[in-house]
């Protein structure tokens, strides 16, 4: 008998916990009788029924999230036709909480298991393993199932005997949370997960109640055994994995539980291996942020929620923050510049026009994350926000991801204006290739939301291409937007540019839009020789002559002082047209780069 759970990921480099963790849970016995197939939402769907069908399953169990939903929806169409013996089964969040309508709509599916299916699923597969054994026996006792939500020992019964289960006759008994610590490591073999994110789980639950998430309905925190953690955490350091990805909802709800992990790593640090945690950062203490402000750089990243600054938006979203404490912490975790921060907003939440997501954006962003996430609201069957949709006037998308169109507040026309924004926020900030462009630039606008709505126009006018591959095409749409917004400044922006490309790359050709340096040669080769005498400024590269120096770092004259992000903020008013200060060389070292965002250590020839 072989079970095989399928898995349609939203990118290559991502991994599906759900499918590992209930192969994971078979046990011993019945693991033999699981197969795991991965796949994309970018794959054909003909090339994925394929494989289902050359693999030959006799039950096939899919894991349905939003953004696989469609997808799968057109494989349980196709299935059927080629393996009419197969059992078909659903899984995941997307079809727990209308699973009878679900089965209503797709008579072709067996089942679907509701909520969480570590121990359901072991029990279904030993039923398709063992055969329903006294399923029909007038006078069988069924079992009981104790705390952990296993099922006690006694005969295999039916379908309807297991809990947690939808059948197209009704549904079975609920079945009672898991002990999150008798779930198995899921990572046995690394092998399927080379340049892939891995995922970790610490905790299950959230203690707050946001009305837009699911988490929201599972009240109850539940936190894994601290020294089965420290175990597993041990695992991945070992083996130097690049990146896990803690998929907790809420990590630092329990201060003590936060502290053992992130002391661990701090203790056990491997140099490579990078942690992601989804934190609320007003929950944040001192002691955590001294700890975090101890960290390698690069060995964790931060992922904040911040949604909104709005009170009444707050109120309605029943989502409590300290935004001034918030705030302090961002700040303070800043200042350590070691940990990546990600602060989230949501567009198109209750009582939150236009006018007033821009407050938010403009807020959060003088936070200065290293990214800004601009989301848009999706209603997700069986939250608050969902059933209050009406109420609201939200409109939303029929199918998957069921994303806000309008709202009483904010028109569709604005949600659009904001996509185009987002587009701009990705392009510029979130490629962290502007560093210095940008804050000079946000001078030129009343504020930071401001500025990226005219770039977006300015785009959509001059039909420029956001999906353009060439980086040179980005920076020099943006000198051509500053040029217009604020012509004084035209050469101030032409050196901050150039500064932020050779920050990140060491062009082999030199852009368009960087001024002639072409006077400036003869001291530049000069520079190189006397640095290959006395390596004053690159004493890490011995060994290699003048030539090869010029090759491997650059030299650039600047007459502004554009690697100092305050000082050109500061005398914005001063940098108009006209010379600036007298010229300075500074040395781009791509060997040293700043881990965190990957920019060469830059430093002026003098220093």
């Amino acid at each position: 008998m072989k079970f095989l759970l399928v898995a349609v990921n939203a990118k290559y480099i991502h991994s599906n916990p759900a499918v590992y963790s209930l192969r994971a849970c078979a046990g011993e016995g019945l693991r033999r009788h699981v197969e795991l197939a991965e796949y994309t939402i970018n794959q054909p769907m003909a090339e994925i029924l394929a494989d289902i069908y050359a693999r030959r399953p006799d039950a096939i169990g899919f894991s349905c999230y939003i953004w696989n939903w469609r997808l799968v929806r057109e494989l349980l169409g196709e299935l059927p036709k080629l393996l009419p013996d197969a059992a078909l089964w659903l899984g995941g969040p997307e079809v727990s909480y209308d699973a009878d309508v679900i089965l209503r709509g797709y008579p072709q599916v067996a089942g679907i298991m509701v909520g969480e299916g570590e121990i359901t699923f072991r029990e279904l597969l030993d039923y398709y393993v063992k055969g329903p054994r006294a399923a029909e026996s007038e006078g069988a006792e069924p079992r009981g199932v104790d705390d952990a939500g296993r099922r006690e020992a006694g005969p295999a019964l039916g379908l309807a005997d297991i809990p947690g289960l939808c059948l197209p006759t009704g549904y079975t008994p609920c079945r009672p949370l898991t002990d999150l610590s008798a779930i198995p490591f899921l990572y046995d073999d690394l092998a399927p997960f080379e340049n892939r994110i891995l995922y970790y789980e610490s905790s299950r639950g959230c203690p707050f109640r946001c009305s837009y998430c699911l988490s929201s309905i599972e009240k109850q925190v539940r936190l894994r055994d601290m020294d089965i953690v420290k175990r597993e955490l041990q695992f991945f350091l070992d083996h130097r994995v690049r990146q896990v990805k803690f998929i907790d909802r809420t990590f630092n709800c329990s201060h003590s539980h936060a502290m053992a992990i992130w002391t661990y790593l701090l203790e056990h640090d491997n140099g490579v291996t990078n942690f992601h945690f989804e934190i609320s950062a007003d929950l944040l203490r001192e002691d955590e942020i001294e700890l975090l402000n101890r960290f390698r750089p690069g060995l964790a990243q931060l992922e904040i929620g911040v949604q909104t600054v709005n009170p009444g938006t707050l109120e309605a979203i029943r989502r409590t923050a300290d935004l001034e404490r918030l705030e302090s912490a961002v700040a303070a975790i800043r200042r350590g510049g070691n940990v990546h921060l990600h602060l989230d907003l949501i567009a198109g939440l209750p009582y939150e026009g236009y006018e007033s997501f821009g407050k938010s954006f403009d807020r959060v962003y003088r936070m200065r994350p290293h990214q800004l996430q601009l989301g848009f609201l999706k209603v997700l069957k069986g939250s608050e926000m969902w059933e209050r949709a009406a109420e609201y006037g939200i409109r939303y998308l029929e199918q998957p991801p069921y994303e806000v169109l309008c709202t009483d507040w904010l028109s569709y026309e604005e949600v659009l204006r904001l996509k185009r924004i987002e587009e701009m926020v990705e392009l510029y900030y979130n490629s962290g290739q502007f560093t210095h462009t940008l804050p000079f630039l946000e001078k030129a606008f009343p504020g930071p939301f401001a500025m990226y709505g005219a770039l977006a126009e300015f785009y959509e006018e001059k039909g420029y291409l956001t999906a353009s591959p060439a980086r040179a095409y980005r920076y020099q749409a943006l000198l051509d937007f500053a040029g217009r917004r604020d012509p004084r400044r035209r050469e101030a922006y032409r050196e901050l540019l150039t500064y932020d490309l050779y920050l990140r790359e060491n062009a082999k050709s030199r852009p368009g839009f960087a001024p002639d340096i072409s006077a400036w040669k003869e001291a530049a080769r000069s520079f190189y020789r006397e640095e290959e005498q006395k390596r004053r400024y690159l004493p890490d590269y011995e060994g290699f002559d003048s030539r090869q120096l010029a090759r491997m770092t650059h030299l650039e004259p600047f007459a502004y002082p554009v690697w100092d992000i305050d000082r050109m903020a500061e005398g914005y008013a001063a940098y108009g047209a006209g010379e600036g200060p007298k010229h300075t060389f500074v040395l781009f070292d791509y060997r040293r780069r700043d881990p965190l965002t990957w920019e060469a250590a830059a430093q002026t020839i003098g220093d």
